[in-house]
């Protein structure tokens, strides 16, 4: 089995924690009607059209036509996405540094909205600029599992899928891209990937 030489990172709930509520709780006070509405209304399912590529003057615009009481906040969903993002896990940053400075190639598959995505990327820039490339869903209009989107990385990134391990903190992505034969981990923690890392040989071995 050829070893990885490069690691392939999801980005929300593996490099950084995404939880709408780190946005809705400084709109809004907590409990149940906030609950209600991040589970009834501005729900993740309805967000993932978003990672799909529909644009978001559409789809806020059809939830509010359904819950037009909701309509203020619906409306900050996607100005003040970037907010619904909070700092890297913890032990990420670390991780992350440690296998730049290794040399270790670095890059990512995100299922994220192509109007959501730069000003994040502009947030977190120094982090970014060390990925040597990054694949947006909602750009490519491709969302992970489909195997099409992990070919498509492979390609634009100049790699065969067994030089890279790809981390996932869900499992049918993780199994998406096993399907087309790359490395992959379920995302846990910190000190599971780099346990990960370290079996696979990338951590602790100097440059790539």
């Amino acid at each position: 089995m050829i070893k990885p030489r490069a690691v392939v990172f999801d980005v929300g709930n593996v490099l950084y924690d995404w939880n709408p509520r780190f946005l809705y709780e400084r709109l809004t006070p907590p409990g149940p009607a906030l609950d209600a509405f991040l589970r009834d209304v501005a729900t993740k399912e309805w967000h993932f059209q978003h990672d799909a590529g529909r644009p978001f003057v559409e789809t806020s615009a059809e939830l509010r036509a359904a819950h037009p009481d909701h309509a203020e906040l619906i409306a900050a969903w996607g100005p003040r996405f970037t907010e619904q993002l909070g700092d890297m896990l913890p032990g990420m940053r670390e991780l992350v540094l440690e296998l730049d400075a290794a040399g270790v190639p670095l890059y990512a598959i995100t299922n994220f909205s192509g109007e959501f995505w730069p000003p994040f990327r502009a947030r977190e820039a120094d982090l970014f600029d060390r990925f040597r490339g990054i694949v947006v869903s909602g750009d490519e209009l491709l969302t992970k599992p489909d195997p099409a989107i992990y070919h498509l990385a492979l390609d634009r990134f100049g790699l065969r899928a067994e030089q890279c391990v790809f981390v996932d903190d869900r499992a049918d992505n993780v199994a998406g891209a096993q399907g087309v034969g790359m490395h992959a981990v379920l995302f846990t923690d910190s000190a599971d990937l780099r346990d990960n890392l370290t079996q696979l040989g990338i951590v602790g071995r100097g440059s790539a």
